[in-house]
């Protein structure tokens, strides 16, 4: 059993903070045990509830990581939409947010723990890496590739495929995320900052030299 199952003590709780408390409870177990060796008794004992009572709010272990994903990251998705839709008129800058918040994402342990929990099932459970794509990873393609659509309309961008654009902006970030945090790599010595600043000067001016 794992330790974070041991009971603790118990205390009087509002109704609404026990699904928090069940995903915070289940996170700390998933990245533990792993997702296929966690029971819901012991994520049920690590938030000081009865197995029944995690079954009020969430109907499987799946469920749970439902929660997790919906909890964690689908709201970065759908802020990047916010975002994008309203820097129409200036795309740049508009880009340059996404690029710091999504790096940010990327640079911290605990906020890229859902990410990195998906990647690792995704082979196995297809109901789960379709839920993220649709709810996370096609929202945010979707909203970056509106931003560089609208930017190319305005002049502000050479004319480019935006759904190609918007996967190759993405895909560095990410690969530090799963660098990092997945395979372990030395994550370097840039800050978030300095990575965001070369990440957006490489998208934006390119490698090659001008005559």
């Amino acid at each position: 059993m794992s330790p974070l199952a041991r009971q603790k003590p118990k205390w009087r709780r509002r109704a609404e903070s026990r699904p928090d408390e069940i995903l915070d409870a289940a996170l700390e177990i998933f990245e533990q045990d792993g997702f296929d060796a966690a029971r819901v008794e012991d994520i049920a004992k690590a938030a000081n509830l009865s197995k029944a009572g995690v079954y009020l709010y969430f109907e499987a272990k799946d469920a749970i990581l439902r929660g997790l994903i919906e909890r964690e990251v689908a709201p970065v998705a759908r802020n990047l939409r916010v975002v994008a839709e309203t820097g129409v008129e200036n795309p740049v800058s508009a880009l340059r947010m996404i690029a710091a918040a999504l790096t940010e994402l990327a640079s911290d342990k605990r906020k890229f723990a859902v990410p990195r929990l998906v990647l690792s099932l995704a082979g196995r459970y297809p109901d789960i890496a379709a839920y993220y794509r649709e709810n996370v990873v096609e929202q945010g393609l979707s909203a970056i590739s509106a931003l560089l659509k609208a930017g190319v309309e305005k002049g502000v961008f050479r004319p480019c495929e935006p759904d190609i654009a918007a996967r190759m902006f993405l895909g560095p970030i990410f690969l530090h995320g799963f660098y990092t945090h997945v395979l372990l790599g030395d994550p370097g010595t840039l800050s978030a900052e300095a990575r965001v600043k070369a990440h957006t000067d490489i998208l934006f001016n390119g490698l090659t030299l001008r005559p």
